[in-house]
């Protein structure tokens, strides 16, 4: 692990063309205490929640805003099939309908998100090449961005972490023998991230360990969602609170899922990032 240090552009080109992230830095850059990576959500990109994340302006925070992992087709926008690729971006493995609904299916699974963002953009560049830890870094979503929050957040328990030479990822699956020296053992306190909000989304049930005696995730959750919300009902709550220790839910009036819009739907999410930045881990 290298010696913690403020990421800077170049360290994000290995990233491409795979995964493609936008910065916004706090002022001074040398300020930088913490990270915040920001998901969109689907049919979105990464560059509105840049701005949303300049315009929250958290001091000492670092914004990582990411881009969905492929473009959605353009026949599901209306647009000819010859457009060429689109600027609208998910997060699945692949694109798939729900049978029930005919809508598009919001856990097609998360095997490519977890390699690239946990593997490369968390392991290998925050904290195999920047020295960041886990507990440094919060997690921001909308929407199906918001449900790959809460599954970095959920399968990060099951995480080797970084190993001496090379960021190495994958799930402990019940019962398999990890070799000694390959991982070094991680430390209770690199098991959690320094907190998750997530705006409309639902855990995806194909990001929750496969162990059986799994514990409670440590990472602390604030769960933002409309009276009416479309993916985040009282069964999709009780998931996240069987899976996490900690989770603050507040439902708002209005009954979309929209951006905060106004001071009593930004005041939770404001006051959750204050308590997180100023607390020690977790």
């Amino acid at each position: 692990m290298s010696p913690t240090r403020i990421p800077q552009p170049e360290d994000f080109e290995s990233l491409k063309p795979q995964l493609t992230v936008s910065l916004h830095y706090p002022s001074p850059p040398e300020s930088t205490t913490s990270i915040l990576l920001l998901f969109h959500g689907l049919g979105d990109s990464d560059t509105p929640f840049l701005s949303f994340a300049r315009n929250l302006s958290l001091p000492g925070v670092l914004a990582i805003s990411v881009r969905g992992i492929a473009p959605l087709p353009p026949s599901l926008l209306g647009l000819p099939l010859d457009s060429g690729p689109t600027n609208n971006f998910h997060w699945g493995d692949d694109l798939k309908l729900d049978g029930r609904t005919g809508e598009i299916d919001m856990d097609p699974g998360y095997e490519k998100v977890w390699e690239l963002v946990m593997g490369k953009l968390i392991g290998e560049v925050l904290m195999a090449k920047c020295g960041w830890e886990l507990g440094d870094i919060l997690l921001f979503g909308f929407g199906q961005g918001g449900g790959v929050a809460l599954g970095l957040g959920s399968k990060v328990r099951t995480w080797e972490g970084v190993g001496e030479d090379e960021a190495k990822v994958r799930e402990v699956k019940e019962g398999e023998e990890v070799k000694e020296g390959v991982v070094g053992e991680r430390k209770e306190k690199e098991k959690a991230f320094k907190g998750i909000v997530s705006i409309g989304g639902a855990l995806p049930p194909s990001m929750i360990p496969s162990i059986s005696a799994r514990e409670k995730a440590k990472t602390p959750v604030l769960i933002l969602h409309g009276s009416k919300s479309e993916y985040v009902g009282e069964d999709e709550v009780d998931l996240i609170k069987r899976e996490f220790e900690n989770v603050k839910v507040v439902e708002w009036k209005r009954p979309d899922d929209g951006m905060p819009r106004s001071r009593e739907e930004v005041l939770p999410m404001m006051e959750f990032f204050a308590e997180r930045l100023k607390s020690g881990w977790p």
